[in-house]
Order: C-alpha cells, then sequence, then structure tokens
C-alpha cells in the first residue's frame, strides 16, 4: 500500500506560506491531482462562528461536531495533543497528495520558502529533510532552488519526486 505523500510548506513568519500553498493547490488541482491541507496552528483556532449551532453544540459539549452539507464536510473534534500529519492523514483517503503548512519540527519532507528580506538566513539550512527551497536569492543548499514565482517548476519536482499519478480516486460517502 503506498502511502499519500505529506510535503510540509515552511518558512519564517510573513515569507508567503499560506500564498505558497494556493498556488500549489491552484497548480495541482489544475493538473488533475487531488489535493489535502493541513495548516497547522501551535496557537489554537475556533473554526465556527459563535452562535451558530454547531458551535452551540460544541460549547454544549460534544466531543465531536460535524457541520455537513451537500458540498462539504467540516469537523471539530477535541484531542489530547498536537497530532503529527501521519495521524491526520486518515482523515485524506480520497488524495494524491497532502500539503501542510507548518509543522517545520517534524521529521518529514519540506520546502521552504525564503525571502531576504525576512531573515538573513533559511530556517531549515540543517534540516535533512529540506527537499527545496523557493528563495528570493541564491542559497547555499544542497537542494534544488527555485525563484518565488517558480510554482510550475516547484510541481513538475514535487510530481517527478513522489510519482504523483492521477489515479482515479473514490469519494467515499
Amino acid at each position: 500500500m503506498n502511502l499519500t505523500p505529506i510535503i510540509s510548506i515552511v518558512g519564517y513568519s510573513g515569507a508567503g506560506k499560506t500564498t505558497l500553498m494556493e498556488k500549489l493547490i491552484g497548480e495541482l488541482t489544475r493538473r488533475g491531482y487531488r489535493v489535502g491541507s493541513i495548516k497547522h496552528d501551535v496557537h489554537g483556532f475556533e473554526m465556527d462562528k459563535p452562535g451558530k449551532d454547531s458551535w452551540r453544540h460544541k460549547q454544549a459539549g460534544t466531543c465531536t461536531t460535524l457541520i455537513s452539507s451537500p458540498y462539504q464536510i467540516g469537523m471539530v473534534m477535541d484531542v489530547d495533543h498536537d497530532h503529527s500529519p501521519d495521524e491526520l492523514r486518515k482523515f485524506f483517503n480520497n488524495v494524491n497528495i497532502i500539503l501542510t503548512e507548518g509543522y517545520k519540527k517534524q521529521n518529514r519532507p519540506k520546502v521552504e520558502i525564503f525571502r531576504s528580506e525576512i531573515h538573513n538566513e533559511p530556517l531549515c539550512r540543517n534540516d535533512d529533510n529540506i527537499l527545496a527551497i523557493m528563495s528570493d536569492i541564491s542559497v547555499e543548499l544542497k537542494v534544488r532552488r527555485f525563484s518565488l514565482g517558480d510554482v510550475t517548476g516547484l510541481v513538475d519536482f514535487l510530481v517527478e519526486r513522489f510519482k504523483l499519478t492521477r489515479r482515479h480516486l473514490k469519494i467515499e460517502s
């Protein structure tokens, strides 16, 4: 059984991780791949709006709340620890690739976005899991470097590196 590859997009705050995620997701889906994503937020978050029914369910004490419509499902679930992407993989059985935003300390493949005006040295300089870097300047790392605008090149690299196929995936209902 081939596990769906999980690649983490990392970088300093303000470097453009979310923008890069949006562009990668757009390019991969344009090519016919099904993409899952995980946003890591060590500070916590609130998905539902206060006062809405699902928020009221959660506030009343549910440990898991699902929001279901004909177009999407959202879930809020209590957890006892910060889950790794591998632990979250079970929620992504219908995708070809999973991209995470964050998880910079995890031992997994990473692409760093680096801007010289944000910091003077790449975040993952000493990380053996860095596959590629997108940067506005040349950096001395033994990994593939892409210019900040070369999303197509980065996607080509990821498709080849992880042998991605656009296999037909059944969406479970």
